[in-house]
Parts: structure tokens; sequence; C-alpha cells
């Protein structure tokens, strides 16, 4: 039989046969697992020892049978050998960045990325003795000419977060295999419906599996995916960090995952709409979408995308207390950090993650006081652009009749 489809993998792509003949993965919620006798167990050490397969568990930090078919299912998906999970989004990226790295190596990252991504490398990382540069996403000579004979990692998003880059990933390969540096992406907007970076020759992929891929805003995760050795030396830093996975979580993510496909190709659908709507709203001053032409990444986004994700940022034509107004006047989706779940989200990205900045010190990093993030979700694409309508006349008609009041310009 040929390689399943997506949407076919999407739902099984789990061992057919399960424990006590369940449909669905079992949770093994347990710390340990027993062994027959002494030989039993020395038979598995040895087995460890010698780096042989290993059918079994032992302790659930080094091992779990449903965070196992959680990575399993995930590798598949990605299109990759091996897959590691981790408790969240920031354990898959710290514990794979302190896996490749050590004292007296250099990591090149893009600028445009989640902001606590930036911070790990360069308010943790060069603490222990890792250089770290910064380049400007999009400027792929400066990416080249940032590698050192010391770098040992390339690490970027795509799409990039806020403002939804989009990363040639046959730029970076090239580069990365030119100067022999691992190249890592996360694609957490993306998704494996979306782009699969591993296709294109990226060595290894991120995942906050807290967004898309459990789907429903209510678990956190992580995942790295890769061949077997590079995720094998990544696990066996997992196991000393102790940063796991629990079974419960493992098997939220499983059922999440089954719905990825429709809920990724919704969230597409409708995101595309509502960047269209706002880039011809006069309140708006720029969209940030993959979609629209005048987006600086358009072209790339359409060869190697499937779909551009369901996150639109925008700036709005007023201050940050504007902004405030805009958001309380929106009645479906909440004010909340995160992304990926059914419900829509949104946030003013000068107060959650830039708030302890001045405004002038957010602008130096490109962050406006107007930038919204919206994260959609899957109600109906009617309904939210119904929403944010109302919502904007009510901002801007609120703002000319304050302006006519007080008499200010």
């Amino acid at each position: 039989m040929s390689q399943p489809k997506l949407s076919t993998q999407i739902v099984h792509g789990e061992q057919r046969r399960k424990s006590y003949h369940s449909l669905t993965m079992p949770i093994v919620q347990t710390s340990a697992f027993t062994f027959e006798n002494t030989q039993a167990l020395i038979d598995f050490t040895e087995a460890k020892l010698w780096g042989d397969p290993v059918e079994r568990e032992e302790y659930s930090r080094y091992g779990n049978p449903t965070v196992a078919a959680a990575e399993a299912k995930l590798a598949g998906l990605e299109g990759g050998e091996a897959a590691c999970l981790f408790s969240s989004g920031m354990a898959a990226v710290t514990t794979t960045l302190l896996s490749l790295l050590s004292s007296g190596g250099h990591v090149v990252l893009t600028d445009d990325c989640y902001r606590p991504t930036s911070q790990f490398a360069t308010g943790f990382l060069t603490r222990y003795g890792v250089e770290v540069t910064q380049v400007p996403m999009g400027d792929y000579q400066a990416l080249a000419a940032a590698i050192q004979p010391n770098t040992k990692v390339i690490f970027s998003e795509s799409p990039t977060n806020p403002f939804v880059r989009v990363l040639d990933l046959e730029k970076l390969v090239a580069i990365g295999r030119e100067y022999k540096v691992k190249t890592v992406v996360d694609s957490t907007f993306a998704t494996p419906i979306n782009q699969r970076p591993l296709e294109f020759g990226v060595d290894l992929v991120v995942h906050s599996a807290t967004k898309y891929l459990g789907g429903h805003n209510d678990l956190l995760a992580g995942v790295v995916i890769g061949s077997d050795y590079q995720v094998g030396a990544i696990k066996e830093t997992q196991g000393m960090l102790g940063d796991v996975s629990d079974p419960q979580t493992a098997y939220l993510l499983l059922r999440g995952l089954k719905t990825l496909e429709l809920r990724v190709l919704r969230q597409n659908e409708t995101s595309a709409r509502i960047a269209y709507f706002l880039a011809q709203h006069p309140a708006v001053q720029r969209v940030h979408y993959p979609s629209l032409s005048s987006h600086p990444d358009h072209e790339v986004a359409l060869a190697q995308m499937s779909g551009f994700g369901g996150v639109v940022s925008f700036e709005l034509d007023t201050d940050l207390a504007g902004v405030g107004r805009f958001l309380d006047h929106l009645r479906i989706p909440y004010i909340a950090p995160s992304l990926g779940g059914v419900e829509s989200l949104i946030q003013p990205v000068a107060i959650v993650s830039y708030y302890e900045l001045s405004s002038a010190e957010r602008a130096e990093q490109g962050i406006s006081d107007s930038l919204v993030r919206l994260a959609v979700g899957i109600e109906s694409a009617d309904d939210l652009l119904a929403d944010l309508a109302q919502a904007l006349d009510k901002t801007f008609q609120t703002e000319a009749t304050f302006q006519t009041v007080t008499g200010s310009e």
C-alpha cells in the first residue's frame, strides 16, 4: 500500500493494535515500570548500554508508551525519523539549543522571533560562554556573513512571531550546508499542514505543541523532530534536565491532532479573509499576513507553503490606549496570550510581551504601540469579520467624538 495521505496519518498514524484492544491510545499513568525478574532487568540494561533496540520502558522520565505514541505520530506528520516531546514549547527550544551548544560555541538567530527565545539566547546562553548574533529576518547575506568558525547552529522561525515573516528554507539550508552548521526552524505557526521544513533539508523542526497541534488551549507541550541520531542526543539531554511531557498531556495531544487538518484549513481560510478586510480598512495602517501581495515574503510563502496560517498581525492608526479600546469592544476573541486553539485570541503585543520597555525602546525593536496580534480560531468567518468591523467603528467613532468635545487635534 502506498504512503497514506496526511489527513489519514493525522487520524491514524499510531500503532494499530493497542493494549486491551483499545481504539484510542491508553493513558499509561505510571512513573515506573516493573521487571519480571533480575535477568529481565539485566537484559534491558545491557541492551541500553550497547545501543540495541529496547522494546519497553523503565522510568517515565526516559520514556512512556503514551508519550512515545505521540512522538511517533508527530515525527510521521513532519516526515522525520524521530521526535522528542517536552513539557512546553520553550522547553523544546531551550533543551535543543543546550544540546547543540557548549561554551565557546556560537549561534545565529533571526531578529523577528518569539521574544522568550531571543531572551534565552541573549540573556542565558551568553552567561555560559555561548556567543549569540542576531541578524535581520530575510537578509540572507547578513545571515551568511554572521557565520563564524565556532558557529554551531542557525535558529529561526517560519512564519515568525509576531510579524508572520516567512523564511526562505532553501536559502537557509544552502547556507547551513555550505558552512556545515545545523539548521533549526520553529514551525509552530505553520504546522505540518502548511509547511514541512525537513523536506527542504532543515536539520531539526521545533513546535510549541501547546498551539495548533493540541488545538484546544488545554495543554502545554513542545516537540523537536528530526533524524534518529540528532533527536536521540536531545533525548539524552532531556533525560538529565527532566523537562518531559506526561502521559495525560500526550493523550490530549493525540486527541487534538486528529482534527489538526480540519482546524488549520479553516483557520487558513478565515485568516486570509480577515487579512484582506483589514488591509482595506482606513483605520488599519498595516497588515502582516503572507497571503497579501504587500507582505515582504509573499512570493516565498506562495512557493513553499500550502496555507498561510491562523495568525494575522496588524497595526492600527492609534496609540496604545486606542488599541485597548478596540480590544475591549470585541465580543468574540478573548484577550489572552497563546494561539492556535479553537477559540480566537487577541493581544496588544506591546503590553503582553514588551510592557517593561518604554514606547521608544519598543519602537527601536520594531514593536509599535499599535501592533495587534489576532490568533484566529474556528468560529464563523462572517461573525469574526462583523465583530472586527463593529469594534473598529466604535473605537474610531469614540476617538472622533472625544476630539470634538475636547477640542484637541
